[in-house]
């Protein structure tokens, strides 16, 4: 390669060095016990977005259990979490040859300084390099155009109100299928789907595929509703770590009602492997 084209290439980030990776990264203050300050760099409309807040726990409970790799978590959001100081408190439930299981809790401080949780964690680490290579599935990858007819949020004004600091921090490019809402045309069908990847270039890994299942727009935009869409509940799958390049995300909802829906999300690799799934219930603001 010339050396001014060599010159000229950018510089991608690498796993361990990167935005998202100083972003989760934590201080043991005690054995189980940590501190962060929660960046504001990964707000979306007004609050810290839950798949950032999930890999902070993910990356701690990694450094409490003896296995590093997360192959199923669920958190339960129980407050809104604001950017600034937050303490993560986890403990080991069990540990074995093959699998470990620990908790965790976030926690920031309101006004008068007393202690309130944001999110409480259940997961399940394992070695995911030590898996068996066999696969049988019926599963395929989504169908997406090729990420250069695909559309991401520098491509247009925002159509959602406040915060979205988040979008500075990812590659996200929006199947044209599922981009009514942002023209004012919803399709009233629950889908959303892109190819995903964090915009500094760093490769994807178990970590990143926990902030992948929740950084796409809500489907609820598709079904024609506006706002913010707040996670109840969330339980990621890691079933494989990722080659290197962009994922595809798939979401998609089947049933909104009483005010709350599901999210089932999908994550394909590079190699079009499903490494990750999740579901999530969600609260929508309706009317």
């Amino acid at each position: 390669m010339p050396e001014a084209a060599s010159a000229a290439a950018p510089t991608r980030a690498t796993i361990g060095d990167s935005e998202f990776d100083r972003d989760t990264a934590l201080t043991a203050r005690a054995p189980g016990v940590y501190d962060i300050d929660l960046s504001a760099g990964w707000t979306i409309i007004n609050a810290v977005n839950g798949g950032y807040l999930l890999a902070v726990l993910g990356r701690a409970l990694a450094d409490t259990l003896p296995h590093s790799d997360p192959f199923t978590i669920s958190a339960h959001y129980l407050t809104a979490s604001q950017p600034g100081p937050a303490v993560v408190r986890t403990e080991t439930v069990r540990t074995g040859r093959t699998l470990s299981t620990g908790q965790a809790s976030l926690l920031q401080y309101d006004e008068e300084g007393r202690e309130v949780e944001r999110i409480r964690v259940l997961a399940s680490y394992g070695d995911l390099d030590a898996l068996p290579d066999d696969v049988r599935t019926t599963a395929a990858p989504p169908a997406i155009p090729p990420l250069q007819e695909c559309f991401g949020p520098q491509d247009g004004p925002s159509p959602v109100p406040g915060s979205s600091a988040i979008t500075d921090r990812l590659m996200i490019k929006l199947d044209p299928a599922t981009l009514g809402w942002a023209l004012g045309a919803p399709s009233g069908r629950g889908e959303m789907r892109a190819w995903f990847g964090l915009a500094d270039g760093r490769d994807a890994d178990p970590l990143s595929l926990l902030l992948a299942v929740d950084a796409l727009p809500p489907t609820a935009f598709e079904i024609g509703l506006k706002g913010w869409v707040p996670t109840v509940e969330l339980t990621v799958h890691v079933r494989s770590r990722p080659a290197p390049g962009p994922l595809r995300v798939s979401i998609t909802t089947r049933n909104l009602a009483g005010g709350f829906l599901e999210e089932d999300a999908e994550v394909w690799d590079s190699s079009d492997r499903l490494v990750a799934q999740s579901r999530q219930l969600a609260r929508v603001r309706l009317g």
